[in-house]
C-alpha cells in the first residue's frame, strides 16, 4: 500500500524520532515503510541540517514535494506550481478542443465550457498561493492564447482582450484568484482558533528577514486583496459578509456591448 503522509518537525532529531515512530506503528499492524520511497524536505533551510536517518539508512532529500495535488518547494517560491498550473490548463484545453475549436459553437457556450473545464483545472490549489505579478500575468497570457485560438482569433486581427473576455463572456483570472483567496481566508478565519491552518496564519516566526528585497508572503496578498475591495479581518469573520466585489452594472453594459461589436468578426 502507498501513502503520502507529512509531518511539520523543527529539528533533525524531531523527525528521526517521528519516522522512528512511525515506522513501529504500522510494522505492528503489518505494513512497512519503504526505506527507497521515504522523502523529506527542509523549507527556507539556512544552514545545513545534517541527513535524516531511519534505522541507519539514509533519507533521501528532495528539493520539492507534491503534496495534494499542489507543489511545495523547499525555497519557498511558488513558480513550478503556477507553470503546472499552467500546464493542466493546456492540458485540459487539449482534451474539448473539439468543441472549443468548432466554428458552429457560439461564443457563449465556448466560454462555458472554457469555464468549467479549463479554468477550473487552472485555479485548482492557488487560493492558498502567493502569486507575484509576474506569476499572475503568465497565468492570464496561457488564458488569452487558448480564448484566441477557441475563437479563431489571432495577434494580426489586432483586437483586444477586453473584447476576447467579453465575446466569450470570461472574466480576468487574476479576480477569480483574488476571489478564490478570499474566500478561503474567510473560511479559515471562522474556524476555532485551535484548527491549524489559523495557527498557521496567525504565527509570527522569530528572528529577522534577510537582507534585500523580502519575500511576498500569503497574508501580504490577503492584505492588499482586502484593500482593494475594502473589507477587514472582522469582516472575514461574518459569513454573510461578502469579501468579493462583483462586476458593476458599467462593467457589465460595457461587456455586452463588446459582445455585440465584436461578435460578428470573431466568427
Amino acid at each position: 500500500m502507498n501513502t503520502t503522509e507529512c509531518a511539520f518537525t523543527e529539528s533533525r532529531e524531531q523527525v528521526e524520532e517521528n519516522l522512528e515512530r512511525w515506522r513501529f506503528a504500522l510494522e505492528r499492524r503489518g505494513m512497512k515503510v519503504s526505506r527507497s520511497k521515504t522523502e523529506y524536505m527542509c523549507v527556507n533551510e539556512r544552514e545545513g541540517s545534517g541527513t535524516v536517518r531511519l534505522q541507519g539508512e539514509e533519507v533521501k532529500k528532495e528539493q520539492e514535494f507534491k503534496y495534494l495535488g499542489s507543489t511545495v518547494q523547499s525555497n519557498g517560491e511558488c513558480g513550478k506550481e503556477v507553470k503546472k498550473r499552467v500546464q493542466a490548463g493546456w492540458n485540459g484545453w487539449r482534451k474539448m478542443s473539439g468543441v472549443l475549436c468548432d466554428q458552429k459553437i457560439s461564443a457563449r457556450i465556448k466560454g462555458k465550457v472554457y469555464r468549467t473545464v479549463v479554468r477550473a483545472a487552472m485555479l485548482y490549489g492557488l487560493e492558498t498561493v502567493s502569486l507575484r505579478k509576474r506569476q499572475e500575468s503568465e497565468l492570464e497570457v496561457a488564458e488569452l492564447k487558448m480564448l484566441r485560438f477557441s475563437l479563431g482569433v489571432t495577434r494580426l486581427d489586432r483586437i483586444r482582450n477586453e473584447y476576447i473576455r467579453g465575446t466569450a463572456h470570461v472574466g480576468r483570472l487574476g479576480d477569480k484568484v483574488r476571489e478564490a483567496r478570499l474566500r478561503w481566508f474567510g473560511h479559515v478565519q471562522r474556524r476555532e482558533s485551535e484548527y491549524i491552518g489559523r495557527r498557521m496564519l496567525d504565527m509570527e516566526l522569530p528572528g529577522r528577514r534577510q537582507r534585500g528585497r523580502p519575500k511576498r508572503r500569503y497574508m501580504d496578498g490577503i492584505n492588499e486583496d482586502m484593500k482593494l475591495v475594502g473589507a477587514s479581518v472582522e469582516d472575514a469573520e461574518d459569513r454573510d459578509r461578502k469579501l468579493v466585489k462583483t462586476e458593476n452594472d458599467e462593467q457589465s453594459r460595457v461587456l455586452q456591448m463588446f459582445t455585440l461589436i465584436y461578435s460578428s468578426a470573431l466568427k
